[in-house]
């Protein structure tokens, strides 16, 4: 059986299940299914840097030829940047990125001129995709036109918006590993007053998970910044839709609070978020609404929309994971930002670092006044759809729900909007759900303090798994 299917953004999947015909076939059904809109028959094809990445580039190409699109080849370059070049010509645009997940794997992120595609789009492709099978031959082309503009662009986005200098005299480590955006995240910073450093930069793609992070990381991050030559560290990951943040002291900023700071920041009234996100926001975040869907940005791209036909004024989505959607116009010190409605890392960067530096405090300390709570997550990996699955169905019976988390607490709530989240005696949580981009469970916790948070997931991974092997016995 083939690994490939849509998750919370886009296609993944192996390797080995993706390169040659499955992308020519994926590519094509996507064009199949948008090729009645009527809309500019051009398609921009950006990639991250791993090393599958060209060759699958080259297959879409050739799926857009085929199909009577215009391939435009923007090459290595951020996500989001690919979704404003997409924006600013009117016309569709595939990412061939894996973003966290290992070398190994890798996919495809399609977007229409107005952004990402939605889970509606996703059923019409996979509608489509056995029409293309049916055919069974996989023609090639010319190289596709050269746009080298488009990073450029995605530059002035933000060079134009933000005032001069609002990172001056910050101290940056700029952790280049194999993040598309290395060199243009050093030098953005570095045109806003920035003293920046690159470190870090690997010619091997380095898996860097924004939300779940590996000791390895951690242990990294917290080692250059026990130099205490540096305010900040900042990174990406793979195709630099979602943001890391560590403070002076190592410490990585989490996801959902970076977009706390970047919503305060931008001044917006509503925000749209997962159920993953901490309940801080509806707490002490001050928006006039907080609305929370499934994890994905296809679902908070829908609920900004929602949020947006029903008045509200400027809007913005985030993750748990940091990736942070501008659903409105902002306009900051009379300079304006235009939307952006697909995840982005750069903003959530730069506005966690200007808001700091504006409030003359550092980065934890502006942290610690949000009161934010503490979060935390990991996950089971190599743990198949059918395991994890059985073991949240399990969950939703009340008997079962109540003797399995008897050890850390008395369950006082559930949402299942997005596997089970489980709110617990004193103002805890824990949430289980499947992942929907690797075959893992995954696991978060909510606390008072990180250490209860930490035990709560060590405790709930253990528990789970025990759980699964017990079902399956």
């Amino acid at each position: 059986m083939s690994s490939l299917k849509f998750g919370t953004s886009g296609l993944r999947g192996l390797v080995t299940d993706l390169v040659g015909w499955p992308s020519y076939a994926y590519a094509s059904a996507f064009f199949r299914s948008v090729s009645s809109n009527g809309d500019r028959r051009q398609v921009v094809i950006g990639r991250d840097l791993r090393d599958s990445s060209p060759g699958i580039a080259e297959t879409v190409a050739s799926a857009a030829a085929a199909a009577g699109f215009e391939a435009i080849d923007c090459g290595a370059l951020p996500t989001p940047a690919l979704a404003l070049e997409a924006m600013r010509r009117g016309a569709y645009a595939v990412m061939v990125t894996g973003s966290h997940i290992p070398e190994d794997r890798n996919g495809l992120k399609f977007y229409r001129p107005d952004g990402e595609i939605t889970k509606d789009d996703e059923i019409a492709i996979l509608a489509a995709l056995g029409d293309v099978t049916a055919v069974g031959e996989m023609p090639t082309s010319g190289p596709a036109t050269s746009e080298p503009g488009a990073v450029a662009r995605y530059h002035r986005r933000y060079s134009d918006a933000f005032a001069p200098e609002i990172l001056g005299g910050l101290r940056i480590a700029v952790y280049q590993q194999s993040s598309v955006a290395r060199d243009l995240l050093t030098d953005l910073l570095a045109s806003f007053g920035a003293n920046v450093t690159p470190i870090g930069r690997s010619e091997t793609f380095v898996p860097i998970d924004t939300e779940a992070h590996r000791p390895e990381d951690i242990a990294f991050i917290r080692e250059v910044m026990a130099s205490g030559d540096f305010d900040a560290l900042v990174t990406t990951d793979g195709d630099a839709d979602r943001p890391l943040v560590a403070d002076g002291a190592g410490q990585i900023v989490r996801g959902d609070v970076l977009g706390l700071i970047t919503a305060r920041y931008l001044g917006v009234d509503t925000v749209v978020v997962p159920v993953t996100a901490g309940s801080a926001l509806e707490q002490s975040g001050g928006f006039s609404r907080v609305v929370r869907t499934k994890v994905g940005s296809p679902f908070v791209i829908a609920g900004m929309e929602q949020a947006t036909e029903a008045g509200a004024q400027a809007v913005v989505g985030f993750e748990a994971n940091g990736g942070f959607l501008l659903g409105s116009d902002v306009t900051l010190g009379g300079r304006v930002l235009p939307a952006l409605p697909t995840r982005d890392a750069m903003l959530p960067i730069l506005a966690a670092l200007a808001a700091a530096r504006a409030a003359g405090t550092s980065l934890a300390d502006l942290v610690t006044s949000l009161d934010a709570g503490e979060m935390a997550s990991d996950r089971l990996p190599n743990t198949p759809s059918e395991r994890s699955g059985a073991f949240l169905d399990r969950l939703r019976d009340e008997g079962f729900r109540g003797a399995f988390l008897r050890p850390i607490g008395s369950p006082q709530s559930v949402d299942e909007q997005d596997g089970i989240r489980i709110g617990l005696d004193g103002g805890r949580s824990i949430h289980f759900r499947a992942s929907g981009n690797a075959p893992e469970l995954r696991c978060y916790a909510e606390a008072k303090t990180a250490r209860d948070a930490q035990d709560l997931v060590r405790w709930g991974l253990t528990a789970a798994a025990a759980a699964m092997t017990e079902q399956a016995s």
